[in-house]
């Protein structure tokens, strides 16, 4: 494996890995920041092709990484190296594992979307972790996508990749309006599920065997009106203690197994 090796923070390669911490550099180069071992891993394996890839073995956590950096040089992408202190300086990590992978965004369409039997819509989610966490739940029960509409958090943001824990290459992802969002549905018969605290409804009493969308909204204002008036059946979380609501993740969460839970049949 043939490796560059960098030691300038002047480096014109580091100063653009530093700016894709940005959400307006990571829309102006179509560009963004993959770190850490499985979330790399899971990237190459979802078919992302790497245009530069960094590392820092003295960083490294195990000894798998450099099988997998050997496995993305036979790809054709450019191989970093940089000691610990610069690698240090472009990681957004608490405790860095040396690895950092640059790639192109590949935006794709609801109309790309093979099956159709459960998917989360989340409307106006705003924090990183909390989308993070709702892919990771959703590729857990092995659903159809995640649909992120009238979108507050980039997908791309380094912190939701790593929240995902690189379950964002795994689960299909696509960014819509919820006005096309509704017509998708329709058009293909899934249910529209909104979760609300507004109805008597409880969630494990709802019919969730079919083809099924959970919508969801932001903790601070829940759902909007759009949602709230197209949905088919509204469902609530019950709540026996003082708070109102659950984490928006935890709340998808309970939700997606309900429906694993009555499609299996148990």
């Amino acid at each position: 494996m043939n490796s560059k090796i960098i030691t300038s923070a002047s480096n014109p390669l580091i100063k653009s890995i530093v700016r894709l911490k940005d959400k307006r550099e990571r829309d102006q180069t179509g560009l963004y920041i993959i770190e850490g071992y499985r979330e790399c891993l899971r990237a190459q394996k979802g078919g992302v092709t790497f245009q530069t890839f960094v590392f820092s073995s003295e960083h490294f956590l195990g000894v798998s990484e450099p099988d997998l950096i050997s496995s993305i040089a036979k790809e054709g992408s450019e191989i970093i190296e940089l000691p610990k202190h610069l690698f240090s300086k472009i990681s957004y990590r608490d405790r860095p594992d040396g690895l950092l992978g640059i790639a192109k965004k590949n935006p794709i369409s609801l109309n790309s979307l093979q099956r159709k039997d459960l998917f989360v819509v989340a409307e106006s989610i705003e924090k990183p972790g909390n989308l993070g966490s709702i892919l990771r739940s959703s590729d857990a029960v092995g659903a159809s996508g995640l649909i992120v509409c009238d979108r507050k958090t980039d997908v791309y943001n380094p912190n939701v990749v790593r929240a995902s824990v690189g379950t964002l290459f795994t689960v299909p992802v696509v960014e819509e309006s919820s006005e096309n969002t509704l017509k998708f549905l329709r058009k293909n018969n899934i249910q529209i599920v909104a979760t609300t605290p507004d109805t008597a409804l409880e969630y494990t009493q709802a019919n969730l065997t079919g083809p099924v969308a959970i919508v969801m909204g932001t903790e601070q204002l829940g759902l909007s009106d759009f949602w709230l008036k197209n949905a088919d059946i509204k469902v609530r979380i019950p709540m026996l203690g003082v708070a109102d609501s659950l984490n928006v993740a935890s709340a998808t969460t309970l939700l997606l197994y309900e429906c694993l839970r009555q499609k299996r049949g148990s």
